[in-house]
């Protein structure tokens, strides 16, 4: 199977039945119909009350490259997907819409119209799979990070999930973890692509290698320095840390913890480094950590925290549950009236209504042609991405994401950052539907 590093081509990343339905609006003239698709979620996971957006950036490069190359129309001529004239147009198919939607790093709630694609049905419906596809996993991680790095009131996060979920998929989770507020991540393919510091030093396989846990701290001490950080839990956590010190000295930089009652246990090393003189030696603890552990640990002397399976996982929320829905077609609004999965009609945009003191009130969406009265603290929120199939010029960087969402999690009201179940941290209006 290719990998992104090798793959030309997205437009394979796609469904099955996005190519059928292209051939029969082409074969009876509907393809060519102006459409507006958006992306919205229609609840919160279970025990949110706030999403983030995470990938607006990848979905960006993934249209660039939805392309049918040669390869591409081979298979599907093989395996009779579609007919000949369906394929001759897709050998042609090139983006040639816009796009709006939410930046990067904003908050979301349940109807927030996070991107907005407006081009013919052929061309935007191929779009479907490969937008949500990044959207979901990427929003969810984020998400998720979010939450664990709130809880973590300052205290760095290392991402180290990488062996925990698909390889690539991995690559994107750090992304998203990052721009989430983690510090640093192990993954270095992330850190190559997307430029993330990237840190780690050595598992239990390497202290076991040795004969003695002390040879293991030496080998390290003498190749990465003393301000290393040493795996003190291999076998005996006392006696470990005291290996530790006598052989880094008190200016070892960190201990860590992996296994069994990290509090208890942090508390215990504490005391211990600080009566061996290593004071000022940090305390890193990993293991099966996800925001409702980080959020018990926040009293004890924990210095920094490494995150695996609950973040590359959504920490219980794979994904963000996003839809990608037809919501107006030649200018005229359209709707799913389908129980438990309607969707409002209509092109939308939205804007955020805050309190002078910056605390979010309210999430207004309205009809795009028909915006609210504007108050003195609205901030809109959707921006362009993309005018005649191409990124606009300026478009936020991942720093800016991450700066954006700790702005919005500050102005969120208090009640919203508890991570036990209750309400989205701010209502979604919608004006239309209070007349």
């Amino acid at each position: 199977m290719a990998s992104p590093e090798t793959q030309s081509s997205t437009a394979l990343l796609t469904d099955h039945y996005e190519l059928t339905m292209l051939a029969s609006a082409l074969a009876d003239g509907t393809g060519d119909r102006p459409c507006v698709f958006e992306v919205f979620a229609r609840r919160l996971p279970d025990g949110r009350r706030y999403g983030v957006v995470a990938g607006t950036a990848r979905v960006l490069d993934a249209i660039a490259d939805f392309r049918f190359t040669d390869a591409e129309i081979t298979q599907l001529a093989t395996t009779a997907v579609v007919d000949d004239a369906t394929l001759a147009w897709l050998a042609d198919y090139e983006f040639s819409g816009d796009i709006d939607g939410y930046p990067e790093g904003e908050l979301y709630f349940p109807g927030s119209p996070i991107m907005t694609v407006r081009a013919t049905f052929s061309e935007a419906v191929m779009l479907e799979t490969l937008v949500l596809s990044i959207l979901n996993h990427d929003s969810a991680i984020a998400s998720a990070a979010a939450r664990m790095s709130a809880a973590a009131h300052g205290r760095p996060i290392i991402e180290m999930g990488g062996r925990r979920t698909h390889e690539w998929a991995a690559v994107a989770a750090a992304r998203s973890a990052y721009l989430a507020g983690f510090a640093t991540t192990s993954n270095l393919e992330a850190g190559r692509r997307y430029g993330i510091p990237t840190r780690g030093t050595v598992a239990h396989a390497f202290m076991l290698l040795h004969d003695t846990e002390e040879d293991a701290f030496r080998a390290q001490v003498e190749k990465m320095g003393a301000d290393t950080t040493l795996l003190v839990d291999t076998y005996d956590i006392t006696q470990g840390i005291e290996t530790a010190v006598r052989v880094a000295g008190t200016e070892l930089g960190a201990i860590r913890i992996d296994s069994g009652d990290v509090g208890v246990l942090a508390r215990k090393a504490r005391e211990q480094l600080d009566s061996l003189g290593a004071k000022d030696t940090r305390i890193v603890v990993s293991g099966d950590l996800d925001e409702h552990a980080i959020a018990a640990l926040r009293a004890e002397p924990v210095d920094a925290y490494g995150v695996g399976t609950s973040v590359v996982t959504g920490s219980g929320a794979p994904t963000a549950s996003m839809v990608y829905k037809l919501v107006e077609v030649d200018g005229k609004p359209v709707a799913k009236r389908s129980e438990n999965k309607a969707s409002r009609g209509g092109r939308k945009s939205a804007l955020r209504r805050h309190k002078p003191t910056g605390t979010a009130l309210e999430e207004l969406v309205f009809g795009a042609d028909a915006p609210p009265a504007a108050q003195p603290h609205d901030r809109e929120l959707p921006i362009e991405l993309m005018r005649g199939g191409q990124p606009v010029e300026g478009l936020p960087t991942l720093d800016d994401a991450r700066q954006r969402l700790r702005q919005g999690l500050v102005s969120l009201p208090w009640e919203g950052l508890k991570l036990s179940h209750g309400e989205p941290a701010i209502p979604t209006v919608f004006p239309e539907e209070q007349r």
